[in-house]
């Protein structure tokens, strides 16, 4: 009677479900949920379903209604994973934007919003079949192999024969023992998020009073004298609370017993031990708070912030570097907090996250998660699962913070907003998250604050046409005068034999000083790997990569020449492969070679360097920060990371080793980012106390952004470049929309992107350019074509332009030409 009465209560209604799945599709697919799941499907929870003819996906439940799919029969879903939703409703509102907006689909949203260990690995796996007899000597030796090594380990994926035979497909033996009946095939869906767990250990209880502990001591420190001394440290670590949980790692430590001593005492059943799930995030028990006071002008401009919020969505707010703009962050966010609601802390870098972290930790303690691409899959899940039971109040992130779960999210504050970091660009979507953040804070109507020395125009033109607040911070923090620049010309000091390698005598000079005063110094110089070319000398050949069209880096660590496009690594030639010369030179250099030449002119100086060879590995970047916060470093070299917004005390000297690399670069922005990474990185030196001194090396000093940057005027170099850009039609005046067209054939690339801006131009007309090829045009062995489209702003749908583009691209991915294609559209590509 009971089963029967079970079986009246599963709801019996015909359940459809729309499901996003992780893949570059056009339309979410819709599946039939079985009666006996129908209570357990939810909008936001994942899960299993087949697509194509046997792969097992994780999807996301986007729809749920009782409409069969018109043009297809639903498949049943699997297995429904979640017992409450990972996504929530506002997210998936968020994901649908951003594929409408940036032109992709929802599942490439899904794939780069979600934390791989949510998106479960589909694992064939092979099981011997345990019901069939069949003659072993018939098979051969590959599916012998195989069986035999099933009888060891009964369950083995495809990953794992593979390398059990030593070569890549498996598939055509298996598919015979398959028919043979010795094996089963079976797509089966592994978890790959596993809660990190610790043994604890208790005393049993038996041990509570003090005879029976007594006796136990006596007999252990006769025959087992390390088990005494284990059971001695419990004791004191309870302070004789007989009752405590201590980690079975704080005992051996204790103790100075081994784990085996703790496991007899555990077999024994002295302790008890018990394992639980922890935190792999840092230790969450500190709460500390500590007090400032706003300047007078960080007052107003706070007060000038939250006047604007009344009225405005979004505030810019302009001040010098080191004006104080983190105080005014802090503010903002303990009133956000007071009234319940989250915040959303954007940075472009995780050398920022890494080196802002501890110190807001002093102000939230706690109640601050910290989220980028650097924490392991375990670690981001874990994050995740926090922001969306509303345990963490404020998270610090880089651009992928966006996608949390967010629950009710009252402020985004995106610091240093300029930063090109914020847009991604390969893979979709292409978002910019300081945009996306925009409409993020709308949703929840929340506001958004952006802050930077050197704001972006686009930023800029929506302040000064109000439609964003403005706010500004004219002066540096505690009266700290901005620091002295100089510029020295290159080509002047080659002239009169002053300059050593790659430095000038003023710039050797300061350093000199500033190590001898026991200050610190940071030499920027924008390109990584030791010389970016070699050539020979009699015939002008340069080694270039097999798969791009670039020439290769040389790396003096590595001994190799390196692709920093595609990987791709050869030895260094000794010998022209051309001509046989044995003349071969490097020219041009990069950090490691700065480094490396430094070292010989300052032998007695500590030189570090800080760019992406030296910060790969997980705690890499940390340990340079915290040494240089410690002072074990005297100079460090490095990229463009060591431009972004780092505040340390005793750096005085800045070297900027070429200027012209920046300003030479062919993109209507050069002028813009030129100004705006010279400013950034001037602004490390002399933060706190003593003026700073910039030193600017360039064969130009005569340029115009030069002595922008040495006047701080950026009123000045905003008006002069609106108004090229207004008349060459550039944003913020219009909108961009790039398509790139890639194949392995260079012929047919250039055919099918002349098709494409044909087909356009029936619709645009002369607001589409190209096709071209830009400046690198061939990466990983596609060849590159690319279309720019320009839309003013005003008088025109922007959303009608996408849908038309959308359907030119369709038609052209229908015909015989898009054959082996790809074609990639990128909204706002700058």
């Amino acid at each position: 009677m009971l089963e029967f009465a079970e079986v009246q209560h599963v709801n019996r209604k015909t359940l459809f479900i729309e499901v996003i799945l992780p893949l570059a599709i056009s339309k979410n697919y819709t599946y039939r949920v079985p009666f006996e799941m129908n209570d357990a499907v939810a909008i936001g929870k994942r899960v299993v379903v087949q697509f194509g003819k046997s792969k097992l996906y994780t999807a996301i439940i986007a729809a749920i209604s009782g409409m069969a799919p018109e043009k297809y029969e639903a498949k049943y879903i699997i297995e429904v994973l979640d017992d409450r939703p990972v996504v929530t409703e506002w997210q998936l509102q968020f994901w649908q934007w951003l594929a409408e907006y940036y032109m992709c689909n929802t599942g490439e949203v899904m794939n780069a919003a979600l934390p791989s260990a949510l998106k479960l690995a589909s694992e064939t796996r092979i099981v011997l079949n345990k019901g069939f007899e069949y003659d072993r000597s018939a098979l051969n030796d590959r599916e012998f192999l195989i069986v035999e090594a099933l009888d060891i380990q009964p369950e083995l994926t495809i990953s794992d024969i593979a390398k059990l035979l030593g070569q890549k497909t498996v598939m055509p033996i298996l598919k015979l023992l398959f028919e043979k009946n010795v094996i089963h095939i079976s797509e089966e869906v592994s978890e790959r998020y596993k809660p990190r767990k610790r043994t604890y250990i208790t005393l049993n209880p038996v041990y509570h009073n003090q005879e029976s502990l007594k006796e136990l001591f006596g007999i252990l420190e006769k025959r087992a004298p390390k088990q005494a001394d284990a059971l001695l440290a419990y004791m004191k670590l309870s302070r004789h609370q007989s009752d405590s949980w201590h980690t079975k790692n704080e005992l051996i430590e204790e103790s100075g017993a081994g784990a085996a001593s703790i496991n007899s005492l555990i077999e024994k059943e002295v302790f008890i031990a018990k394992d639980k799930n922890v935190s792999r995030l840092y230790d969450e028990d500190e709460s500390t708070y500590s007090n400032f006071i706003l300047s007078e002008q960080q007052q107003q401009a706070f007060a000038a912030i939250k006047s604007q919020f009344e009225e405005k969505d979004v505030v810019l707010l302009h001040g010098v570097t080191s004006s104080g703009k983190t105080q005014i962050y802090i503010r903002l966010i303990e009133e956000m907090i007071a009234l319940g609601r989250q915040v959303l802390y954007l940075l472009p870098e995780i050398a920022l996250t890494t080196h802002i972290i501890e110190r807001l930790r002093q102000y939230f303690g706690a109640d601050i998660g910290v989220y980028h691409s650097k924490f392991n899959d375990n670690e981001r899940v874990e994050v995740w699962q926090k922001v969306l039971n509303n345990e963490y109040k404020v998270i610090l992130g880089a651009r992928s913070s966006v996608f949390l779960p967010f629950a009710d999210l009252g402020l985004i504050i995106v610091d240093e907003e300029h930063e090109t970091s914020y847009k991604q660009f390969d893979p979709a979507p292409r978002y910019n998250a300081r945009d996306a953040a925009v409409f993020l804070a709308n949703m929840h109507q929340g506001k958004v604050l952006l802050g930077s020395a050197t704001p972006s125009f686009e930023s800029y033109y929506n302040a000064r046409i109000h439609k964003y607040g403005f706010a500004e911070l004219t002066e540096r923090y505690g009266g700290v005068e901005l620091p002295k620049i100089e510029v020295v010309s290159i080509a002047e000091e080659t002239k009169k034999k002053t300059i050593q390698s790659h430095f000038t005598s003023i710039l050797m000079q300061d350093m000199q000083q500033a190590i001898a005063n026991k200050e610190q110094v940071i030499l920027f110089q924008n390109r990584r790997g030791y010389a970016p070319v070699l050539l020979c000398k009699i015939c002008a050949y340069t080694p270039k990569c097999i798969n791009c069209d670039v020439s290769l880096t040389y790396h003096k660590n590595s001994g190799k020449l390196h692709c920093h496009y595609c990987g791709y690594k050869e030895d260094t030639p000794s010998i022209c492969p051309a001509c046989g010369s044995t003349h071969l030179e490097y020219k041009g250099f990069g950090t490691e070679k700065v480094e490396d030449e430094l070292s010989l002119l300052l032998p007695d100086a500590r030189i570090t360097r800080m760019d992406l060879d030296t910060t790969r590995s997980r705690n890499s970047l940390q340990n340079i920060l915290n040494d240089l916060e410690e002072k074990k470093i005297d100079v460090l070299v490095g990229t463009q990371m060591v431009a972004k917004g780092l505040d340390f005390a005793d750096v005085t000297v800045i070297g900027i080793i070429n200027a012209d690399s920046l300003l030479k670069f062919p993109d209507y922005r050069a002028n813009e980012r030129s100004y705006q990474m010279l400013a950034q990185v001037s602004g490390r030196a002399g933060r706190r106390g003593k003026q700073g001194k910039v030193v600017i090396q360039t064969y130009d000093p005569g340029h115009r952004v030069i002595k922008q940057v040495i006047e701080n005027d950026y009123h000045d170099l905003y008006f002069t470049e609106m108004e090229e850009r207004k008349s060459f039609k550039y944003p913020p005046f219009y909108r961009i929309i790039n398509l790139d067209v890639k194949h392995k054939d260079p012929e047919i690339v250039n055919n099918q992107g002349i098709y494409l801006a044909n087909e356009l131009r029936k619709q645009f007309g002369d607001r589409v350019i190209g096709p071209e090829s830009p400046l690198i045009s061939r990466i990983r062995n596609y060849y590159i074509k690319s279309i720019m489209l320009k839309f003013e702003k005003d008088g025109i749908s922007i959303n009608k332009v996408k849908a038309a583009i959308r359907d030119v691209i369709t038609q052209f991915q229908t015909t015989k030409l898009s054959k082996g294609s790809v074609v990639q559209p990128d909204v706002d590509p700058y």
